[in-house]
C-alpha cells in the first residue's frame, strides 16, 4: 500500500476526539458571545473567483494563494482571508441598506505559504464584520469583541496592540513618497525589517529628515504621552487628524473597561493593504503569531460597488488552542462518553439499555449503545 495514502500533505492537520471537541466547545462559546453583540450568521464559498482576492484588492499575495481552474476557463481561489468575501456579500445583498450590518462568521481559510515556515497551511477562522459604520465607536465595539472573546474561552494572559494606517500615510505623504516606495517600506516596517527599511529610504533618496521620522514611527507606543510624541512629528493633517481619532478610541475603550489589555503601536502595520484606519492585533505568551487580527477598512467595499466603511476583526481558532493548551488555562469540559452495554442474545436487552440511554441523553450525557462481546460490558 501506498503510505502517503495515510499521511496529510504538510501544513494540513486532522483533529479528532477530544482535541476536536475542545475546538467545537471554543467555537460555541464564541460565537454565542459575537452574536450577543447582534451580529448575524453568514456562510461563504470555500473558493470564489480569483479576482476578489487579487492585488488591486490588497489581499495576500498571489503566489501564496491556492489557485484552479473550472470547466470554464475561469481562474478560482481557495479563500485566503474572509474579508473581501464579506465585502462582496454587503454589495451584492445589502446595497441600498444605509443601517450598520452586523456580520459573524466562521471557516477554513487556505495559504499557500513556505513548508520552512513551519505554520499551517489551512486553519480555521471566526470573525465579525461592522459594515456602515464609519464613527470610532464602531472601532471601540470590535476591540471590546476582542477582549471579552479571549476572557470567554479562559485566556488571561494577552495583549490588543492597536495601529493606525492613516498616520502612516500622512507622513508618508508628506514626505513626498511614490507609492511603489510607500508599500515597499511598508512591507519593511510591518515585518520589523529596519535595516532594511533604512536601505530602502536612501536608495530612493528620501530626504534626511523625513528618512529619520518615518524610522522613529516604529518606536511609537504604548502611552498616551506617545500620541503628543506623535502630534510633534508631523506637519499634515492627515497623520494629526489620524491620532486625535486614537485618542478618541482610547476614550471608548476605557468606557468598555477594557483598557487594560490595550496598548498602541504607530510601527504596526499590516500585510493587507486594504487596511485604511485602525488595525489592531492580539497577542498572547505561548504562541508566536498575532492569535486575532483586523482593522477598518473604508474603501474596500468599493472595490465590489458599494462605497461603505467597514471594520472587523478575525480569530485563528488554532493558534488561540494552542496558547491555551500552553497555558494550562481553563480549557471547555469534555464529558466523556459512556458506554452502554446490551446483551443481544437476550430478550428485552436491547429495550432496557435503549430506555436508560435516551434518558441520560436526555440530561446531557454523551452514551454509546455497545453489544456484549465475549464478555465485554461486565460490571
Amino acid at each position: 500500500m501506498n503510505q502517503r495514502l495515510l499521511h496529510t500533505p504538510e501544513g494540513v492537520r486532522d483533529i479528532y476526539g477530544k482535541e476536536y471537541a475542545r475546538k467545537l466547545s471554543i467555537e460555541q462559546k464564541l460565537h454565542s458571545l459575537i452574536a450577543g453583540y447582534g451580529y448575524e450568521d453568514i456562510q461563504t464559498p470555500t473558493f470564489e473567483y480569483f479576482d476578489v482576492f487579487s492585488r488591486e484588492i490588497g489581499t495576500i499575495p498571489s503566489k501564496e494563494l491556492y489557485k484552479f481552474f473550472d470547466k470554464e476557463g475561469n481562474t478560482l481561489a481557495l479563500r485566503p482571508d474572509f474579508t473581501p468575501s464579506m465585502a462582496r456579500c454587503a454589495a451584492k445583498y445589502f446595497m441600498e441598506e444605509k443601517h450598520p450590518i452586523r456580520f459573524v462568521y466562521q471557516g477554513n481559510t487556505f495559504i499557500n505559504t513556505s513548508n520552512l515556515q513551519g505554520k499551517l497551511k489551512e486553519v480555521t477562522q471566526m470573525g465579525a464584520e461592522l459594515i456602515n459604520d464609519s464613527s470610532v465607536e464602531a472601532d471601540g465595539e470590535i476591540i471590546a469583541l476582542i477582549v471579552e472573546s479571549l476572557k470567554a474561552v479562559g485566556l488571561k494572559e494577552f495583549q490588543v496592540s492597536i495601529g493606525m494606517v492613516e498616520y502612516f500615510k500622512g507622513l508618508c505623504q508628506e514626505a513626498g513618497l511614490d507609492e511603489e516606495t510607500e508599500m515597499d517600506l511598508r512591507a519593511c516596517i510591518s515585518g520589523k525589517n529596519f535595516f532594511a527599511a533604512q536601505e530602502l529610504l536612501m536608495e530612493r533618496n528620501v530626504s534626511d529628515p523625513y528618512r529619520e521620522i518615518l524610522l522613529k514611527v516604529a518606536d511609537l507606543f504604548n502611552s498616551m504621552t506617545s500620541f503628543e510624541d506623535a502630534k510633534r512629528l508631523v506637519n499634515n493633517e492627515r497623520s494629526l487628524s489620524a491620532i486625535e481619532r486614537l485618542e478618541k478610541l482610547d476614550a471608548v475603550l476605557k468606557l468598555y473597561g477594557v483598557e487594560k489589555y490595550v496598548s498602541y503601536d504607530l510601527g504596526m502595520l499590516s500585510k493587507y493593504n486594504y487596511y485604511t484606519g485602525v488595525i489592531f492585533k492580539a497577542y498572547t505568551y505561548g504562541v508566536g503569531n498575532a492569535i486575532i487580527t483586523g482593522g477598518r477598512y473604508n474603501t474596500l467595499l468599493s472595490r465590489f460597488g458599494k462605497d461603505a466603511p467597514a471594520v472587523g476583526f478575525a480569530i485563528v481558532i488554532d493558534d488561540l488552542m494552542e496558547a491555551l493548551s500552553r497555558q494550562q488555562g481553563p480549557l471547555p469540559d469534555i464529558h466523556e462518553v459512556k458506554a452502554m452495554y446490551y446483551d443481544a442474545d437476550k430478550d428485552g436487552d436491547f429495550a432496557r439499555a435503549l430506555k436508560e440511554a435516551q434518558m441520560l441523553r436526555s440530561n446531557g450525557q454523551k452514551v454509546a449503545l455497545l453489544a456484549k462481546v465475549d464478555g465485554e460490558g461486565k460490571e
